[in-house]
């Protein structure tokens, strides 16, 4: 070579818990840079060091136990290996399980790139009485063997020297294992057949594409399809070759394949790996003997996911009580940077502007329960537990399209009650199995999330309050029934297609997590939601703030309102007196200056915890304004150590206090007449002949419109819907039952039914987009859980009365429908893929 290279591309590979993320970290040091590969969601780690005055860029492609093209980790990391064209690959193993870390070696070892094995973990080896004789297992290979302890960075200048040697070695002779002598003629024929098409021979590894092909890998024959000009006839030769193998071994070339890689893997372990002291049990053996037992596994599963989900989300929502004020202090920086508000109505740049920071504040108030959810999934990642989680539950998860590791997302998301789907969706990015991952987050929007809760509720207290405890029971495991069934039934319908793998039950070694490691992943993924999740919420809260408050009310109706608002300013001035010295200090736009000083002070007050606290925010306001002060202290106030009792400021407070109750009201009427009259509003009486079948009326119609963007908008546009004509203080519960006289337990039931199928928050539904990299499922999500939610409550609503079933008898024959479908779903056979 006449001049050194600029920069080196290494890609580092790997079976997962193999520590290869460990050995990434020890090479590249902080010198990283966390990206997505492009249309998928898993991660891509690249970083940088230098060798003997070279830029070497390590690449950390994700975890995977082959190259084949069952799960998107493996077709990234093939992809990357085929197009991007490394100099070296670092095929870092476990130490303690190099026998099954070779099966990913030989496959790497086809493809024909420079290769460096990196025998990780050794200090693991060694305590299990491993002796591995790297000299001639490299001898065996043909390649650099390098031994590490990656946690503890031995071996890392030795690993950075090799990479910087293997990359110069452009003409080594790959390795590659025989197949047998009825299978190997077979692979040679088939490679000189693909040597004579250019379309492919420039582009891939002949060897490598002739296994694949007998091996009838999907991705291989596209890869055919598309870049050769005989393609019909070589993958006619495929088939050919294929069927005759069959008929006369009686078995697949798939098979015959495999067991060569094993057989040749055993072969090199006997002669390069020894023994030095007979196989004790570990503590690994002794903690599974516990952990992975049919009777105390569940039991510790349990106490894990309860644990995970109070720390996560019960623990996380409280840390939000100390988090909102500076979110809420940003909102109110915000505010005063925009133009006023108005008396009774606000100008539209200061609305539309609230509405969007009020949505993406609300995203970012769930960073606390991210930073912990995401801490604790790397630590049961690192610790190991998280394949005994799935090995636990996949007997029973797998009977409907999921499997073990689907439970964690669902737990997050709201298996019970009091969930979020957020975390819930972006907990599925764990899942290899495209298919079960697929499902699962398709599922989410079923699970109860806490934003539910609140109308839950309300629905119980009003017609189900003798059973509260059987009708919350009732909503809570009945998603949980109808979630299973769709699982099922998406598997068997609109996932059929999608690639499934083999459920391959790893059970690695227990480690114990570093807190390096578990920070970085936690701080990766939040900072990579914060990034990818803001942009998508403003653009969405825009036109959720447009369907909801557009075209708004006439000319006429505006001025009418405008007219009140005077009117109930020029009493609150009649009222206080002309006299009255405070009247100067509130005329004009000081009444709106005054209006926000009281609507802080009362704020203010109301999240202070003791009297200490009080006497802050009193200085803190006295300060601010030492005259307005004066009337919302209700004219008792101290100056210089004497009491002060100013029956003035006194009189403004009082008929203030009228004048606010008024404004609140008009700008509460105002706001229902809007959303009535929007584009929301009207869909909301134009599909009202419809959902009559489901007992929805148009104001229910509208409420659920609303909790599109978040279900917690559900009760908040119930209250101002249904608003007491008469003035009296009653609670929203007697509201609705005063306007809605001939409801039943019956239309509450449908209603709860159809909220516990209604599609996720704007911000689930921006998740599920980026965790599936497609618009189609996310607009999938939205859409079925509505379908799937007329259905139930129409099949409630319609079906009791014709049958004259109460509320609760209902309840009880819907739930014995739900078990028997769940039951007959568990029973259709699964399609057999794999053999």
């Amino acid at each position: 070579m006449s001049s050194k290279p600029d920069k080196i591309v290494v890609a580092l590979v790997g079976q997962p818990n193999s520590g290869k993320s460990t050995i990434f970290n020890m090479l590249t040091g902080a010198r990283q840079h966390i990206a997505n590969y492009p249309g998928v969601t898993v991660e891509k780690k690249s970083g940088f060091f230098h060798q003997d005055g070279i830029c070497i860029e390590p690449v950390d492609l994700p975890g995977t136990y082959s190259l084949t093209s069952y799960t998107e980790e493996e077709r990234i990391a093939r992809d990357f290996l085929l197009t991007e064209s490394p100099s070296v690959v670092v095929d870092v193993m476990d130490a303690s399980n190099l026998e099954r870390s070779l099966y990913l070696l030989f496959q790497v070892a086809e493809m024909g790139i420079p290769i460096v094995v990196n025998l990780n973990m050794m200090d693991v080896a060694e305590k299990r009485g491993y002796k591995i004789n790297t000299e001639r297992l490299s001898h065996q290979l043909g390649v650099s063997v390098i031994s590490t302890v990656g946690n503890k960075g031995r071996g890392k200048d030795k690993l950075k020297q090799a990479i910087l040697e293997s990359s110069k070695k452009v003409d080594a002779v790959p390795f590659h294992i025989s197949y047998g002598d009825a299978l190997e003629p077979i692979l040679n024929s088939l490679e000189k057949r693909l040597s004579e098409d250019s379309g492919l021979s420039q582009r891939y590894p002949l060897r490598w594409l002739a296994v694949k092909l007998m091996e009838n890998d999907e991705e291989a024959q596209r890869a055919v399809r598309r870049y050769s000009n005989e393609n019909d006839q070589i993958l006619a030769f495929v088939e050919e070759k294929t069927a005759d193998f069959i008929q006369k071994h009686k078995k697949s070339p798939k098979k015959v394949i495999a067991v060569s890689r094993h057989s040749n893997a055993q072969k090199i372990i006997e002669t390069s790996l020894l023994r030095e002291k007979e196989f004790t049990r570990t503590l690994t053996d002794k903690i599974d003997s516990a952990v992975c037992n049919r009777f105390s596994g569940p039991v510790i599963l349990a106490a894990t996911i309860y644990t995970m989900y109070n720390l996560a989300i019960v623990q996380g929502y409280k840390i939000t009580t100390y988090t909102w004020p500076l979110l809420a202090w940003s909102r109110d920086i915000v505010a005063l940077l925009l133009p006023p508000e108005g008396f009774v109505f606000d100008p539209f740049i200061r609305s539309i502007s609230l509405w969007v920071v009020d949505g993406t504040i609300a995203v970012l108030n769930y960073i606390p329960i991210f930073l912990i959810l995401f801490a604790l999934i790397a630590i049961l990642e690192d610790t190991g537990y998280m394949a005994r989680m799935a090995f636990i539950l996949d007997r029973i998860f797998r009977h409907f399209g999921l499997h073990g590791q689907s439970v964690l997302p669902m737990i997050i998301g709201g298996l019970y009650v009091g969930g979020c789907a957020v975390p819930g969706v972006m907990a599925c990015r764990a899942m290899k199995d495209e298919k079960a991952k697929m499902a699962t987050i398709m599922i989410m929007p079923l699970m109860n999330c806490l934003a539910k809760i609140p109308f839950y509720v309300l629905m119980i207290g009003i017609f189900f309050a003798a059973y509260r405890g059987i009708a919350m029971f009732f909503i809570a495991t009945i998603t949980l029934i109808i979630a299973l069934s769709i699982a099922k039934i998406l598997n068997l319908t609109v996932l059929k297609k999608k690639l499934s793998a083999p459920f391959v039950m790893e059970m690695p070694p227990y480690h114990m997590p570093t807190v390096r490691g578990v920070l970085s992943r936690c701080l990766e993924r939040t900072w990579l939601f914060v990034k990818k999740i803001i942009t998508i919420v403003i653009a969405v809260s825009a036109v959720v703030y447009a369907l909801l408050y557009l075209p708004g009310l006439s000319e006429e109706r505006k001025i009418q309102f405008i007219t009140q608002g005077n009117q109930a300013q020029q009493n609150f001035f009649n009222k206080i007196g002309r006299d009255n010295p405070y009247a100067g200090l509130i005329t004009g736009d000081n009444l709106n200056k005054f209006s926000a000083y009281w609507n802080d002070y009362r704020k203010a007050k109301m999240g202070a915890g003791s009297q200490e606290a009080m006497e802050a925010i009193d200085q803190k306001f006295r300060t601010k304004d030492p005259e307005f002060f004066k009337i919302v202290k209700r004219g008792k106030y101290e100056t210089k150590g004497r009491l002060i009792r100013d029956k003035q400021a006194k009189d403004v407070y009082n008929a203030y206090k009228e004048l606010d109750k008024t404004r609140n009201r008009l700008r509460r009427e105002q706001n229902e007449e809007i959303i009535i009259a929007s584009f929301m509003g009207r869909t909301g009486r134009f599909i009202e002949p419809l959902t009559q079948w489901a007992g929805f009326n148009w104001r229910i119609n509208i409420a659920l419109i609303s909790a599109f963007a978040a279900k917690e908008n559900s009760v908040a546009t119930l209250g101002g819907i249904y608003q007491s004509s008469s003035g009296e203080q009653k609670t929203l519960e007697e509201r609705i039952k005063e306007k809605e006289g001939g409801w039943t337990p019956l239309h509450a039931l449908a209603i709860m039914l159809f909220m516990a199928m209604y599609p996720p928050c704007i911000p689930t539904l921006m998740m599920i987009h980026l965790e599936t990299a497609s618009t189609k499922w996310m607009l999938f999500a939205t859409f079925y859980p509505i379908v799937l939610g007329i259905i139930i409550s129409i099949l409630v609503f319609t079906g009791g009365n014709l049958l004259g079933l109460s509320g609760f008898q209902a309840m009880i024959a819907f739930y014995i429908l739900a078990l028997i479908l769940l039951i007959s779903m568990g029973l259709i056979r699964r399609e057999t893929e794999f053999t």
